[in-house]
């Protein structure tokens, strides 16, 4: 049974930063995506950063610039390192890998960690 088990979250003045981890209790084989998914109360569940098998990755507008995605396919771990951090980024944020193989696609989803940014 895998597991994703996020750290780094936390309280932080506006204009602070952290920086959250997400590792996986066993290797994960043929990652395709590493993603960030956050969600703050009464909003829907937001795509916040992508990081594809390449390498490559991509941001939601209100984040780019301010955060990095990251990651270690062989280590089967994504972090976020948040800079310049505002009140609009609080949430729980959750981690997310998605796997494919001959198989068929394969999810794992992390409990998530709460960001909270207050003076």
């Amino acid at each position: 049974q895998v597991q994703l088990v996020e750290s780094g979250g936390g309280l932080v003045q506006p204009g602070g930063s952290l920086r959250l981890s997400c590792v996986s209790s066993k290797r994960i084989s043929s990652i395709y995506t590493m993603d960030w998914y956050r969600q703050a109360p009464g909003k829907q569940r937001e795509l916040v950063a992508t990081m594809t098998e390449s390498y490559s990755t991509k941001y939601v507008d209100s984040v780019q610039g301010r955060f990095t995605i990251s990651g270690d396919k062989a280590k089967s771990a994504v972090y976020l390192q948040m800079n310049s951090l505002k009140p609009e980024d609080t949430a729980l944020y959750v981690c997310h890998i998605e796997a494919r193989d001959y198989w068929g696609p394969r999810e794992y989803w992390g409990q998530g960690t709460q960001v909270t940014v207050s003076s």
